[in-house]
């Protein structure tokens, strides 16, 4: 019996156990409708994940996530519509590209303190909106960009997988689902990731201790939008259109809210976060605008009861209970 349960309780093997079970989604699920929600699960899940390792873990917060989200997704299609690049070279140019505008926005913004971080990043991702919006020539104004082709199929050993059914786009949004969380996971457990904790902590006290902190802020904003825009390159050759919204503040603030209502600075936070708002957006969407009056109750209830978030508030009940039993 203590082999049995040590193997249920064992994170790894649950761990397993819920990649197997997510891969089966396509099997029983057969709704276009569903598929479609559990696609945009993963990729909301992806952009969250990266917003949380720069503010969750870091301590720094990030109100342009949204611009990069949208320079992630622009330049994908605009590779591969204009340029002619495969879907894998366009993604990996696109995050480069996308990484080293963040490392050129994050060398003056990271040196300002408190608020001022935050007001200069929000001051970017207005620009990044104007210029999709207006420039054009290049990203089709406020028409956007149509017609942006799937992925072509790939052969690996012998198998080929395609990617024009929503199961193939479901597996391609799962695989770079489980990339983003390897690395986000490698990082917070490394000495990078007790890096990131102390700055967010107390950067003067670590910055006294010889550590450098601007250097530690730098790679995780650049790693957070490298992420941040695999999320937006997946968006962009799943829904086939994009637009300036897409790269507005509001982008930065819904994602904000995942992570916030799902645990800012837990692993699975922002995933719950994800699902619990999407899940709701789909609920409510009778309701129109006014979800967002749904969204704010949420959150003041979440705040006031659980200030650390969903899966942070769980996590300490269950650290009041293991301290009343012992």
């Amino acid at each position: 019996m203590k082999a049995i349960k040590s193997i249920i309780t064992n994170k790894y093997f649950l761990g397993l156990v819920l990649i197997l079970l997510i891969c089966l989604v396509p099997v029983f699920i057969t709704s276009k409708y569903l598929m479609h929600i559990f696609i945009l699960m993963l990729i909301w899940s992806i952009a969250a994940l990266a917003l949380n390792l720069i503010m969750g873990y870091t301590g720094q917060a990030n109100l342009a996530h949204g611009g990069f989200f949208g320079i992630g997704a622009y330049a994908t299609a605009l590779l591969m519509l204009k340029l002619g690049f495969g879907f894998w070279p366009a993604l990996i140019i696109a995050a480069i590209i996308t990484s080293i505008i963040g490392f050129l926005i994050g060398l003056p913004t990271l040196r300002t303190k408190g608020s001022y971080f935050a007001i200069g990043t929000l001051c970017f991702n207005v620009i990044v909106f104007i210029a999709a919006e207006r420039w054009e020539s290049l990203t089709g104004g406020a028409r956007g960009v149509i017609g942006i082709p799937q992925p072509a199929p790939i052969s690996f050993l012998g198998v080929t997988f395609t990617f024009s059914s929503l199961a193939g786009m479901f597996y391609l949004c799962f695989f770079l689902f489980l990339i983003t969380l390897i690395i986000k996971y490698r990082i917070v457990h490394s000495l990078v990731g007790r890096s990131l904790i102390a700055v967010r902590e107390n950067e003067d006290l670590t910055s006294s201790i010889g550590l450098d902190t601007m250097r530690t802020k730098i790679i995780s904003f650049v790693t957070s939008v490298f992420l941040a825009s695999l999320a937006g390159s997946l968006y962009a050759v799943y829904i086939g259109f994009l637009d300036p919204e897409i790269a507005s503040h509001h982008v930065t603030f819904e994602v904000l809210l995942f992570v916030v209502l799902g645990g800012i600075g837990t692993i699975s936070g922002p995933i719950v976060g994800t699902i619990i708002v999407t899940l709701l957006g789909e609920i409510l969407h009778f309701l129109d605008a006014y979800r967002l009056v749904a969204y704010g109750l949420v959150l003041v209830l979440v705040i006031i009861f659980m200030p650390q978030g969903i899966v942070g508030g769980i996590r300490a009940l269950r650290q009041r209970m293991g301290e009343r039993n012992s």
